[in-house]
């Protein structure tokens, strides 16, 4: 018994033993693998970004490697009693995980995505696409990785005394936990203090998960949260990645200033497409009524940032944090200063919104302050000065106008205004507390049509002037708004991404286009590139510097989907159903009326159409003419 006893610690031990090394010389072939993250995330332009990455790479992998063989291999050579079967067992295992990392590394070179549940069902599903067609090329390299993995298994055992005698293993493992005590302890310096160039790998390699200790050095005086919330404002969130925006310089065509139409952009915060209606803003839906009227145009997002990032740049809301991160100003602003537009920017909220003033009029707003005075006399006084602006403006030179109103947005309940107006309401589905909104909706729809009536003068200023023959008119919101009427317990925006809160007015008034009302699904991102090729001349292709389409192309090209989100989520809105997708890779699938389907499948090649597109201005390389 004492000989079997001694026997068995004997092999126990030696086990353990050749499971370091084998484990090592695997971290050794997982972070030479893992360079192909670091080859499509790019390098780090400053020392301690460098610094940051190395370490990271050395320790994230060991640490990956190490724990596999801490909770499957460790325990395991306590349990199967042959040596031999013991390490086919240990190479199994390592087959597997680095099969897993290959097919993660494909993953993330084709869609910028570790694996998740998502790209698992793109990896997994039926549906004929190239990703599908490729990756299960993978595979043939299974045998190659075992056959790899038996010789290292096999030479680690032969050299197991002569490697044991070298006693370099504590100074190998120190440097591996040096390593990656050392890229935590940076994360929680960056992540304090919003030092992109090291925040912004977070995602580069798989399950990373960076530490940061904001609370820890709020409490010990290391940290002022005032100071940080700062800089968070300043800069936009604390990792961004880069961007190029545009893909290529923009070519305009050769008379490009001879015909310089002007361009007047109303922004109407929070209202939602159905208050376009004969009761509630008669005087607006006349408006839309005789010019292009997009009835299925929706917002790029439900929030109010990046539905406003979505109008002005084209791009998906995903972007904008690159974006004020890095300062680009849209083109369309861009290209109007170039061509010597007079600029007039008024609005209720004194354009409150931070991505105003930090990326898209950026300097061109210094000296606007809020006011104390109600929403809705707010905006009657911006519509007052915007009417000024246009009397007392310099004649001859073309104009963009811009107005932003929030009396939608901020209604009041009962709010005072001159022409009060209660139309009548249905109720709304059972089980929520119909009286509640019933007296919303009611204040909502006063807002909205006081605002029509405040409206209405501007443009018979405008006609009246003989300005209408000239100028471009958009009529739109930045998202719109809801009240509970999914029965979800959802109210006013940023709640869900139901039609409610993401279908928005779009009433386009163009000089010498006949009147026309489209059903063809449109965006907030095809307003800049409609802009830029049809008002500007710009000659370059679209997608070079949007996701859009030019509205004026939907009729002869209608699309099936439109793109919506931000940071958090990405949705994609059919006709019938709504794809949500979070930053993890969890999806629901609702329909039309945002009910969830618990069955619903994304549509897969689709949602590989959006991956590509939400990373294209990542990666200029993959953009193709």
């Amino acid at each position: 018994m004492v000989d079997s006893g001694t026997s068995y610690r004997d092999k126990v031990s030696q086990l353990i033993s050749w499971g370091h090394w084998f484990s090592f010389f695997n971290i050794i072939a997982a972070m030479l693998l893992g360079t192909r993250y670091i080859s499509q995330s790019g390098w780090p332009e400053t020392l301690l970004g460098q610094s940051y990455l190395v370490f990271n790479w050395v320790g994230h992998f060991g640490f990956l490697v190490f724990a596999l063989y801490i909770l499957i291999i460790f325990p395991a050579s306590f349990i199967i009693p042959s040596q031999r079967l013991m390490r086919l067992f240990a190479v199994m295992v390592a087959t597997v995980g680095m099969m897993v990392l290959l097919l993660d590394i494909y993953a993330y070179q084709t869609l910028h995505l570790h694996l998740n549940p998502l790209v698992w069902e793109l990896l997994l599903s039926g549906e004929k696409t190239d990703m599908n067609a490729h990756w299960q090329y993978l595979f043939i390299a299974v045998p190659a990785i075992f056959i790899l993995e038996l010789i290292i298994a096999e030479w680690v055992w032969r050299k197991l005394r002569k490697l044991t005698r070298k006693r370099i293993g504590i100074p190998v493992a120190t440097v591996f936990a040096l390593c990656f005590i050392s890229s935590h302890l940076i994360h929680i310096w960056a992540d304090a203090f919003i030092y992109s160039p090291v925040t912004a790998q977070r995602s580069t390699f798989p399950v990373s998960y960076p530490m940061t200790a904001k609370t820890f050095m709020e409490k010990y005086g290391l940290l002022d949260r005032q100071e940080y919330q700062r800089l968070r404002e300043q800069r936009g969130q604390e990792s961004s990645e880069v961007i190029r925006y545009p893909l290529e310089p923009l070519a305009f065509a050769p008379d490009a200033n001879k015909y310089q139409k002007n361009l007047l952009v109303v922004m109407v915060e929070g209202l939602r497409a159905d208050m376009l209606n004969p009761v509630t803003m008669p005087h607006l839906y006349r408006f839309a009524n005789d010019n292009l009227w997009f009835k299925n145009h929706f917002s790029s997002s439900n929030d109010d940032m990046a539905g406003l990032f979505g109008f002005f740049y084209g791009l998906p809301g995903s972007y904008a944090q690159s974006a004020r991160t890095e300062g680009l100003r849209p083109l369309m602003i861009e290209t109007l200063k170039q061509r010597d537009y007079q600029l007039g920017l008024f609005s209720g909220d004194h354009f409150a919104n931070p991505i105003y003033y930090q990326s898209i009029f950026s300097r061109a707003l210094d000296g606007n302050t809020r006011s104390d005075a109600p929403a809705w006399q707010a905006d009657a006084n911006a519509i007052s000065s915007m009417q000024g602006w246009l009397n007392d403006r310099q004649p001859g030179a073309p104009w963009f106008g811009y107005l932003e109103l929030a009396t939608v947005n901020e209604y009041e309940q009962g709010g005072d205004y001159p022409q009060p107006f209660q139309p009548a309401l249905d109720s709304v589905m059972a089980g929520v507390d119909a009286q509640t909104s019933l007296v919303l909706k009611n204040s909502y729809n006063n807002a909205a049509h006081y605002l029509d009536d405040q409206l209405s003068g501007l443009f018979k200023q405008l006609e009246a002037s003989g300005q209408l023959t000239n100028t471009v008119i958009m009529i739109t919101a930045n998202h719109g708004m809801e009240f509970n009427e999914t029965g979800l317990n959802s109210w006013g925006s940023n709640s869900n991404y139901s039609r409610y809160q993401l279908q928005v007015p779009m009433v386009m008034h163009w000089p010498n286009q006949k009147a026309e009302q489209i059903e063809n699904y449109s965006s907030h991102l095809d307003v800049a590139p409609t802009l830029m090729e049809s008002m500007l001349s710009v000659s370059s292709p679209a997608d070079i510097y949007s996701s859009g389409t030019n509205l004026f192309e939907l009729k002869t090209r209608p699309r099936k989907w439109v793109l919506a989100g931000d940071s958090r989520d990405i949705v994609v809105v059919q006709p019938q159903k709504t794809t949500v997708v979070d930053k993890f890779g969890n999806y629901k699938v609702y329909d039309r009326h945002y009910t969830p389907l618990p069955e619903g499948k994304p549509q897969l090649s689709l949602l590989m159409q959006v991956m590509h597109e939400l990373k294209r201005f990542y990666h200029p390389e993959d953009h193709e003419r």
